[in-house]
């Protein structure tokens, strides 16, 4: 498809996105194209996560010249824009839009945080603003499909999708700490049992009695998403029984 018309103003990364090509200037023809420049880009980025991703770098991939990336987007910031469209990929085609809205939002959030464990650097890839690209809108576009028939406003509807998508991230990010953390499971043993008595000796008796029952640990198992989605799920299901008309 042609870019002039509908996508004529869009940048030309965007505008590849959504299938549409610009009428190329006078001169020789582009030796790769967007998807290539940000395939290169994705390759670095699995190999070296989100550090390895300078201009440079993507560049010496495809053996071109920094500049010469800027025929192909206009800017580092939509190469990344496009990057995360292409990290992300499509939501998994199982993921439910009709239902109970629970149970559909439920596998929405898990989807999204199984997809950062395979593609971590996704956390660090800046966020520009509202979704733009085709696979991100699609990822919203079946959330807000779920939630459509719970009798929320647009406003309401789009305000969950931050929600979850905000406890989705914060889940994987903070999964990814600790399963990063320096500190072994022997070390973190170690200091909770040089810890207990001190918790109740110096004034913390609270954290003494849950610490003694084994609750609180140092390791990747402390991050449960299940609790805080739980508490989510029913404060939006709070929202819906009040914005249902009174009788």
């Amino acid at each position: 498809m042609s870019g002039e018309g509908s996508a004529g103003h869009l940048p030309a990364g965007l505008a590849s996105a959504w299938g549409f090509t610009h009428v190329g200037k006078r001169g020789p023809k582009p030796a790769h194209s967007v998807g290539q420049i940000v395939d290169a880009a994705a390759e670095l980025a699995d190999a070296g996560g989100f550090a390895a991703l300078s201009m440079p770098r993507i560049a010496r991939q495809l053996g071109l010249t920094a500049n010469a990336l800027y025929r192909y987007v206009s800017s580092r910031d939509e190469l990344m824009m496009l990057l995360a469209d292409a990290g992300w990929g499509p939501p998994p085609d199982s993921l439910p839009t009709s239902g109970p809205w629970r149970a559909a939002v439920t596998a929405w959030t898990r989807a999204m945080i199984d997809r950062f464990a395979v593609r971590p650097w996704l956390l660090d890839v800046p966020i520009q603003g509202a979704p733009v690209t085709p696979n991100l809108l699609r990822w919203l576009e079946v959330l807000l499909t779920s939630l459509a028939g719970s009798g929320l406003s647009a406003n309401d509807l789009l305000g969950c999708a931050i929600l979850f998508d905000g406890y989705a991230r914060n889940t994987a990010s903070l999964t990814r700490s600790l399963k990063n953390s320096r500190t072994s499971p022997v070390e973190a043993a170690a200091a909770m049992e040089f810890l207990r008595p001190l918790l109740q000796e110096r004034g913390y008796p609270l954290l003494s009695a849950i610490s003694a029952g084994g609750a609180y640990a140092d390791d990747p198992e402390f991050a449960d998403e299940e609790f805080g989605l739980e508490r989510i799920l029913d404060g939006v299901e709070v929202l819906i029984a009040r914005r249902r008309p009174k009788v």
